[in-house]
């Protein structure tokens, strides 16, 4: 993520109990040390309402989390799940020091180590998972070895059967990057579904998008979905089936092969 020279954590001026996680000035994350069930960034939220919305209010669900930052959905299925058993795998130590030394400690049942995601993936026992969530960035871009058919095919494979991997991607008008994502999840999971802000889907500006992928063909609940995307502060938009068919407009899966030529 960055230097340690570079982290800071900052109080957010529009609410004293807001911290927020810059590297290099760029906001990461966003944590109220007061309620962690408040989620500040928009796309936080829309990976929050599949997880709401996957399983019963309350159920604790295994979790292991692709780059930590200062905890914000660790923190908050904590406090909406207790008792959901959580391993987060961060890369950079220095972001780790920092958030143990200026943030809350992490709920008892999370467990953060540093190491790389793939390495936590693929050395992980199957079904062992009820959600697996990404966040992996490195200047701005997720690394080529995360992003594979082969990497989210063992992600799948640690997934339980009824497992919902979740994926925060940035990308830019066209959203190349989101489109290749896309059909790279699709090459393995049967069902999965695209969340965004309606702008974006527009492409008309740089930004946050949410992809959920699931083993078994409608286990996504796409219909809920929807009507949360619409109702939040930045209203998204739902692609799914025919309309994330259009969206995939013939891209192809990325395979660790190609992304070693490229």
């Amino acid at each position: 993520m960055g230097s340690a020279e570079s982290l800071e954590i900052v109080v957010d001026p529009g609410r004293p109990t807001g911290r927020t996680l810059l590297a290099a000035g760029v906001e990461q994350s966003y944590v109220d040390v007061a309620d962690p069930r408040h989620l500040h960034f928009e796309y936080v939220r829309r990976m929050a309402a599949v997880i709401d919305l996957a399983a019963p209010p309350g159920r604790p669900l295994t979790a292991l989390h692709l780059g930590g930052g200062a905890l914000t959905l660790p923190r908050w299925l904590a406090a909406t799940r207790p008792g959901s058993p959580q391993r987060v795998v961060e890369r950079d130590p220095a972001v780790v020091e920092l958030v143990r030394r200026e943030l809350p400690p992490a709920p008892a049942e999370v467990a953060v180590e540093i190491g790389d995601a793939r390495d936590a993936v693929t050395t992980a026992p199957s079904d062992a998972y009820d959600l697996v969530l990404a966040d992996v960035y490195r200047a701005a871009r997720m690394p080529r070895h995360v992003v594979s058919v082969e990497f989210v095919t063992e992600v799948a494979r640690v997934l339980r059967p009824d497992g919902v991997y979740l994926v925060n991607v940035t990308d830019l008008p066209p959203l190349v990057f989101c489109r290749t994502q896309v059909a790279t999840l699709r090459a393995v999971f049967a069902d999965v579904c695209l969340i965004a802000d309606r702008r974006m889907l527009r492409g008309r500006r740089y930004g946050n998008l949410v992809l959920a992928a699931a083993r078994h063909p409608d286990r996504l609940p796409v219909r809920r979905l929807v009507a949360r995307a619409a109702r939040d502060p930045v209203p998204g938009g739902v692609l799914h089936r025919a309309t994330l068919d259009t969206f995939v407009a013939g891209a192809r899966p990325a395979t660790d092969a190609a992304l070693a030529v490229g």
